[in-house]
């Protein structure tokens, strides 16, 4: 039995909504931090001596990818097809594993070049921002291959499709928070 609360929405949907906007606060906070101490490292390696802004273009573009993956899957389930439904939400899990190999490999490359998060102010806040970011992505391919087992077991339906339609909306948070970072670190270096 499905409880809605007073605005006719799912006390589940409601929920993440709420967690959704702690997240932005912490985003928000970690984002701020970014700002401030920007182009004030006194030490390199900096920002500019790094980042290829071509690969992670790429990566971003997989990420991105990966939400009408996400949308692709939701629409299956929702009209009972569980055949494509599994297959949407192994890709949006499979793509967003491809974007946290190249986090892992952009950040093996900024170690191997010297940034850490004790170098300077820049490799405090790029790999605290980035890795917490990194993170959340993570769990997203976690409750993504879930929902994936789930459905492979027959235990995820289209009475269930609001199950995956919650997953979806924190992975389409998880998406527009990367479109802001991608912005501020990559794009206005």
């Amino acid at each position: 039995m499905e409880m809605h609360s007073s605005t006719g929405l799912s006390s589940r949907k409601i929920l993440m909504w709420t967690f959704i906007g702690s997240e932005c606060m912490l985003f928000g906070s970690l984002i701020t931090t970014y700002l401030v101490y920007r182009g004030k490292s006194v030490v390199g390696p900096y920002p500019e001596d790094l980042l290829n802004i071509p690969f992670i273009t790429v990566t971003t573009f997989v990420l991105l990818m990966s939400s009408l993956m996400m949308v692709l899957a939701l629409a299956a389930v929702q009209r009972g097809d569980m055949r494509w439904g599994k297959i949407w939400l192994f890709m949006t899990a499979l793509l967003g594993m491809v974007f946290l190999g190249g986090q892992v490999f952009e950040f093996s490359h900024f170690v191997h070049e010297g940034l850490t998060l004790k170098t300077n102010l820049f490799g405090g806040t790029f790999f605290l921002l980035t890795g917490t970011h990194g993170a959340h992505v993570a769990v997203g391919v976690i409750w993504l291959l879930s929902l994936f087992f789930l459905a492979q077991r027959g235990r995820l339906t289209q009475a269930n499709a609001e199950t995956v339609e919650i997953a979806g909306l924190y992975w389409h948070f998880v998406d527009v928070v990367w479109i802001v970072l991608f912005t501020l670190i990559y794009l206005l270096v």
